[in-house]
């Protein structure tokens, strides 16, 4: 924070634990507003499920990929407003007042969408969802980061990590747990609005930021906050720090402007503003590039990718994935204040390349090993139940399973009865066939082919996982919360938030295009390109803020820093005096 006691050879997670037990005033804080990751991760998760039932009830969702995708990235589309609004609002409102409306958005979207007739309803409720999201995402971490001290500061704003982790590992059992309950996607949408109405209730009984009381000129109310979150003589140097800050900033409010776009103009002529964007952004963006949210929203229709038809089996197997992100970000606590933030994130990417090339060479062998197709395995059901793709056909004698589903949307692979690897069957998608597909005991495939390759699929989206949560996963929300001067963090926070939810938008919504015009393998192949340039602008412009009071990362930032091998920062001037 803008001073306090800071040793930042001895900020590591047990010291976390000691000072929350000491003062549990400050874990109260933390998990409350942390409640904003849980909403974030609820909705990531849920969706991913829900929409195979979704599929199931609305027949035009099923059969167009693009409504499958904007019902899904329309809360992305919402939480990028969010974002915005919600840096203004922080800085114009306070941090609690935007948590709480966020509350109010995300609790009316899940209403919407539990009640939904249509799927026009459900995106209104999506877009809904997606404003609370967005603002809760910059909100919480922002929130716990000012009521932290340094020393502890990484690992309480991992806490908010954790907790998006567990929001979604949460959906995934709500999924899984209503699969069989009449109207199984309602449920599944509509609890969201519960944790939301209690972080409501809770943070109503909470103060606001003492870091925006104090930038506000509510000295007295900031004091009180902060002599309960810092022991009795840490307090006043804390102060002073604060009103060194605050009269630093003040001498240049004229030059400033109050207004939203005046402050951004300022922010961006500000070289200290303008270093911490750089940095700030490259994470976000990296963090969505590397393809996470492609795992995360439609991770059971990967396994679906993978060879495992059933809905139930694709959601038990997400469920795993989803269980190690939340290990991940646990991981992350542990070692996120002993290790630094930068040298987490690229060693994260470093593990997300290698998974991400094993992937698409992995969807390559599944799809040229697929189980060819039968003439008389198709005929079999009638030529009428044969898919019009397959009869058209000038040379069906190379036709394979992965062939019959990207020959038409309307097409699926019924399975050998006797075995799934066999010749199967090219059959049009009717309830009708896919009953008399399923009286044989057949499964019935209509997102990806039987494999003996799937496992190894699911294996390695666990590798993935492992790689990712630990350093990408929660890293880029502990910098975007630490390395903006106070003046200017809401509104470099909804920047960076922004630019966050923009990537999310973009590949949420192009995935299962990208999947039918590249295939799995290509798919994955590009998200590990995306990766290596993410790797590369993490290692050029992104400083270690391990353990510095922010006033010790402006300096840091205006000095400018030039990376090294090591992952450590190097001054820029102090490479200019070695020379």
């Amino acid at each position: 924070m803008e001073g306090g006691i800071s040793k930042p050879d001895k900020t590591e997670f047990t010291e976390c634990w000691r000072t929350s037990w000491k003062t549990p005033y400050i874990m109260r804080l933390a998990l409350s507003a942390g409640i904003g990751g849980l909403l974030f991760g609820y909705d990531t998760g849920v969706i991913s499920g829900a929409l195979l039932y979704i599929r199931d009830d609305f027949k035009s969702v099923d059969r167009q990929t693009w409504l499958q995708e904007t019902i899904v990235s329309m809360a992305v589309a919402g939480a990028i407003i969010g974002a915005a609004v919600g840096g203004w609002m922080n800085d114009k409102y306070g941090r609690k007042k935007s948590i709480l409306i966020a509350d109010l958005m995300f609790f009316c979207g899940a209403i919407v969408m539990c009640a939904a007739p249509a799927p026009w309803m459900i995106i209104i409720g999506r877009v809904l969802v997606g404003l609370g999201v967005g603002m809760a995402s910059m909100t919480a971490p922002l929130y716990i980061s000012e009521a932290s001290p340094a020393r502890i500061r990484g690992a309480l704003v991992s806490t908010n990590g954790l907790l998006i982790t567990g929001g979604q590992f949460l959906a995934y059992l709500i999924n899984l747990a209503f699969t069989k309950a009449p109207g199984t996607w309602r449920w599944m949408v509509g609890i969201a609005g519960i944790p939301a109405l209690v972080q409501f209730i809770l943070m109503l009984s909470l103060p606001e930021s003492p870091r925006w009381l104090y930038r506000n000129d509510k000295v007295k109310e900031a004091k009180a906050i902060l002599e309960k979150i810092y022991l009795p003589n840490e307090v006043e140097e804390e102060i002073r720090a604060l009103q060194s800050s605050i009269e630093a900033e003040n001498a240049e409010e004229g030059s400033i402007g109050e207004g939203f776009f005046s402050k951004l103009k300022s922010a961006w002529g500000n070289v200290v503003v303008r270093r911490g964007l750089y940095a700030g952004i490259t994470v976000q963006v990296a963090q969505q590039f590397v393809g996470i949210n492609t795992v995360m929203y439609y991770s059971p229709t990967i396994v679906q990718l993978a060879g495992f038809a059933s809905n139930k089996t694709a959601l038990a197997l997400s469920l795993i994935t989803s269980g190690l992100n939340a290990v991940g970000s646990i991981v992350s606590m542990f070692f996120v204040d002993r290790f630094g933030r930068r040298r987490l994130m690229i060693i994260s990417m470093f593990g997300i390349i290698i998974c991400l090339v094993a992937l698409s060479v992995t969807f390559h062998e599944t799809s040229i090993h697929a189980p060819p197709v039968s003439s008389l395995e198709s005929l079999h059901f009638g030529r009428n139940s044969t898919c019009s793709s397959f009869l058209q056909a000038p040379d069906v004698s190379s036709w394979n399973c992965m062939s019959c589903l990207k020959a038409s949307s309307d097409c699926a692979f019924c399975a050998n009865g006797d075995n799934k690897y066999h010749p199967g069957a090219c059959l049009a998608i009717t309830d009708a066939i896919q009953g008399s597909c399923r009286k044989e005991r057949r499964t019935w495939y209509t997102q990806g082919c039987p494999t003996k390759f799937g496992i190894f699929a699911v294996l390695l989206l666990g590798l993935y996982i492992i790689s990712y949560s630990p350093g990408m996963g929660t890293v880029p929300w502990i910098v975007n919360s630490e390395i903006y001067p106070l003046r200017y963090r809401g509104v470099g926070g909804g920047i960076a938030a922004v630019s966050n939810w923009v990537s999310n938008l973009i590949v949420s919504e192009t995935f299962l295009t990208l999947t039918e015009a590249l295939g799995s393998s290509g798919t994955f192949l590009l998200f590990a390109g995306f990766s290596f340039l993410g790797l590369v602008a993490i290692f050029f412009l992104v400083p270690e803020t391990k353990g510095l009071q922010f006033e010790e990362v402006e300096k840091m930032l205006e000095k400018g820093f030039k990376p090294n091998i090591c992952c450590c920062n190097k001054p820029a001037e102090d490479e200019e005096d070695s020379k």
